[in-house]
């Protein structure tokens, strides 16, 4: 007799071992819902055992966890914890449904490298101000076994029966509802480029011992074939003449050989994202430079690096972040070529996300065409720069000399005398389009300072900056 809350069957009330008046035909069994759990952390309401809304036990009561201030690294604990690889996606607002009963948890603030949850900061148990609403959840790539697949019988490493690796052995999947979408994801998988056809019938013979899944559904954009909806492992109603293949075009470009900018004005210049795991993510801009840069303008074949702008100055990506802590030395082919911690390890979020500008690019707006307006002289005026065909001031928040000896350098003006704020040149009009300028005063140009994203700002015109350059250089 259990009251539920037991750890194991051994806590329960029950008659002395082996005492009983059964035979068995009385066999009892269980059936569990599609749910991962660990302890007490448990994934509900998902399409697959990795993804779903995060459930915490506590006082034998299950609860949610609210939405406030989760994020990337969050996800990642709960992801690491239940062994499902690294998180893709940190979802709010009861994207997997509302639960029921008590809001556990509120303000988790994780630094990505705990083990479990229960180590991360957060609000007292129950201490929260949220609704259902607001229920958190996660997408996990999926679990690290989902990493061993093989493909056998064919005599080419791209095509064959498809075997998975569950509980330590290896096993088959049943070609029920098996098609080309399944496939896809196996031949991503294993780094043989796309899929061609995904036989069953046992084409590439019968495989021997366990039948792990069946009923495969995969939509084809899935990283592994474990985080595709399939009936629980090893149920099936199938025989080894069932099982399924794939034949794969060949092999695909080795990661980080995929390169794409996004959110620039054009297609050579943008934000950095690299494809790993069948998935777009960014990097981080920790020692993000000129060198790492120029690896993607000459990859794209876009020329020469003109900047590497840091803190996701072409906006914030989605998904992932993949790479961190890069070290190029300006040669390599690609970035997956340079040193960098482990694929999805990092310590950043979004707004690090890390860009380039190439000569490539029609860059007349993004390495900024700068004047100096409202003053007496040529090299002394109101600061204003010119992006999508607008000129807009400069807000004076952090601005000092060693932005404007840039800007003096910038418009052949010398040296900088003084930086004045609070538009001493006179208020200008239109767009702030830049604010928290850092500068460390050797750029040639502000394209290559810390500029942060255009047109956001907490400032108005009578914060325009300014600068009083000493005369021409």
């Amino acid at each position: 007799k259990c009251a539920g809350h037991e750890r194991h069957l051994g806590q329960c009330r029950a008659r002395p071992w082996g005492h009983h008046n059964c035979g068995h035909g009385e066999d009892v069994g269980v059936e569990c819902a599609v749910t991962s759990s660990l302890g007490s952390l448990q994934l509900r309401e998902g399409p697959d055992r990795c993804s779903g809304r995060v459930e915490l036990l506590h006082l034998h009561r299950w609860g949610t966890v609210c939405d406030d201030g989760w994020d990337l690294r969050d996800a990642q604990v709960v992801c690491r914890h239940l062994g499902c690889g690294h998180a893709l996606a940190a979802p709010g607002r009861a994207h997997f449904g509302r639960g029921h009963d008590v809001i556990w948890l509120d303000e988790v603030n994780c630094s990505g490298a705990e083990n479990s949850i229960l180590e991360c900061p957060a609000k007292p148990w129950g201490d929260n101000n949220c609704f259902h609403g607001e229920d958190a959840g996660v997408i996990c790539s999926g679990n690290p076994e989902a990493d061993q697949v093989r493909l056998v019988s064919s005599g080419s490493r791209c095509a064959g029966r498809v075997e998975v690796f569950h509980n330590g052995r290896w096993g088959t999947v049943c070609d029920d509802t098996w098609d080309l979408a399944d496939a896809q994801v196996v031949c991503r998988q294993v780094g043989c480029g796309k899929a061609l056809s995904a036989p069953g019938r046992a084409q590439f013979g019968r495989g021997t011992g366990f039948i792990w899944l069946d009923e495969t559904n995969c939509t084809g954009a899935e990283p592994y074939l474990s985080a595709c909806p399939a009936r629980p492992w090893g149920r099936n109603d199938c025989y080894h003449g069932e099982d399924a293949g794939v034949v794969c075009s060949g092999s695909e470009p080795a990661d980080g050989a995929q390169v794409r900018l996004a959110g620039g004005p054009g297609e050579c210049a943008g934000r950095v994202e690299v494809l790993h795991a069948g998935a777009w993510g960014t990097v981080c801009d920790d020692t993000w430079d000129f060198a790492a840069a120029a690896v993607v303008c000459r990859h794209l074949g876009c020329g020469q690096v003109i900047s590497a702008p840091p803190r996701a100055r072409f906006g914030e990506g989605q998904g992932p972040i993949w790479l961190d802590g890069l070290t190029c030395q300006g040669h390599e082919g690609h970035l997956g070529e340079c040193h960098h911690k482990a694929w999805g390890a990092h310590g950043c979020e979004h707004n690090e996300d890390a860009s380039v500008v190439c000569a490539g690019a029609n860059v007349t707006e993004e390495q900024p065409q700068v004047r100096l307006a409202g003053g007496p002289t040529p090299c002394m005026g109101r600061v204003e720069v010119l992006h999508e065909h607008r000129w807009g001031t400069v807000c004076d928040d952090t601005w000092d000399l060693r932005d404007a000896r840039v800007t003096c350098r910038q418009v052949g003006c010398g040296d900088a005398v003084a930086a004045p704020g609070h538009a001493h040149f006179g208020e200008g009009a239109g767009p702030i389009l830049l604010d928290q300028v850092g500068c460390t005063g050797e750029e040639d140009t502000l394209a290559e300072c810390d500029l942060g994203a255009w047109g956001v700002h907490n400032c108005n015109h009578e914060e325009d900056a300014g600068v009083v350059c000493a005369g021409e250089g």
